[in-house]
C-alpha cells in the first residue's frame, strides 16, 4: 500500500467519518462546548486586525473553491480567456494573502498576549498551525504553481467528486506538485480536526435571529443627566 493510497484513498474517509460522528456526539453530549469561545474581552485590538482579514479572506476563498467544485467545466471555460484567468488568479491570491495575514496576526496574538495565552488550549495551537500550513500552501500554490484554478477544476474537483461517490481516483492528484498535494491533504486534516476544536461553531447558523422580535433593553440604573 503506497502513501498515495493512504493519504488520498483512505484518509479522506477517516476525516469525513470523524467530522460527522464526533460532531454529532459533541452536539448531543457537550452542547455547551459548541462555541467559538471568544477571547475578545481579553484583547480586542489584535483580534480585530487578525480576525477580520482572516474571515473575509478565508470565506471568499472557500466560496471560490466550492463554486469550482460544483462547476469545474464552467470554470475551465471561464479560464479559457486569458484576461479572465488573470483576474481570477490575482483575486484568489489577494484573498489568500489576506487570510494568511489574518492567521499570522491571530497566532502572534496568542503568543504575545499573556491573558490570551493563558486560555489557549493545545487544540487551539494545533488548529492554528494546521490553518497556517493550509493557507500557506494555498498561497504558495498560487505563486509557484501557476493557474491553480485550472488544475483545481481539471484534477482536484474530479478527485473530490470521486471521493464523494466512494470511487476515489487517486491518479488525478498523485502526480500533482508537492504544494497542491499538501494543500489537498491539509483540507481533509482540517475537516478531521473540526469537531475537536472551536472551529465547530461554523456549523451553527443563527437563522432565528432573522425573524425574532427586536430585543428590548431596559436600563436598571439611573442615567446621569446630560
Amino acid at each position: 500500500m503506497t502513501h498515495a493510497v493512504i493519504v488520498f484513498g483512505i484518509f479522506p474517509y477517516v476525516a469525513i467519518f470523524l467530522a460527522i460522528a464526533v460532531t454529532i456526539i459533541r452536539y448531543v453530549s457537550k452542547t455547551y462546548t459548541w462555541s467559538s469561545l471568544s477571547s475578545q474581552f481579553l484583547e480586542n485590538r489584535r483580534l480585530f486586525w487578525g480576525s477580520v482579514p482572516f474571515h473575509y479572506g478565508i470565506i471568499l476563498v472557500l466560496l471560490g473553491h466550492f463554486v469550482g467544485f460544483l462547476f469545474p467545466r464552467e470554470l475551465l471555460a471561464w479560464n479559457g480567456v486569458p484576461w479572465r484567468l488573470y483576474i481570477l488568479e490575482a483575486t484568489g491570491l489577494v484573498l489568500g494573502l489576506l487570510a494568511l495575514w489574518g492567521i499570522i496576526v491571530l497566532i502572534a496574538r496568542r503568543i504575545a498576549g499573556e491573558r490570551v495565552r493563558v486560555v489557549t488550549s493545545t487544540m487551539d495551537v494545533i488548529l492554528l498551525v494546521v490553518l497556517l500550513i493550509q493557507i500557506g500552501t494555498g498561497v504558495g500554490t498560487a505563486i509557484f504553481d501557476r493557474w491553480g484554478s485550472s488544475w483545481y477544476a481539471g484534477s482536484a474537483a474530479p478527485y473530490l467528486w470521486s471521493v464523494l461517490f466512494f470511487r476515489p481516483d487517486i491518479s488525478l492528484v498523485a502526480n500533482l506538485p508537492l504544494l497542491p498535494q499538501i494543500h489537498i491533504c491539509g483540507g481533509f486534516l482540517v475537516l478531521a480536526l473540526l469537531p475537536f476544536t472551536r472551529l465547530v461553531h461554523i456549523l451553527s447558523f443563527p437563522l432565528p435571529y432573522l425573524w425574532r422580535p427586536h430585543q428590548v433593553v431596559i436600563w436598571n440604573s439611573r442615567r446621569k443627566p446630560s
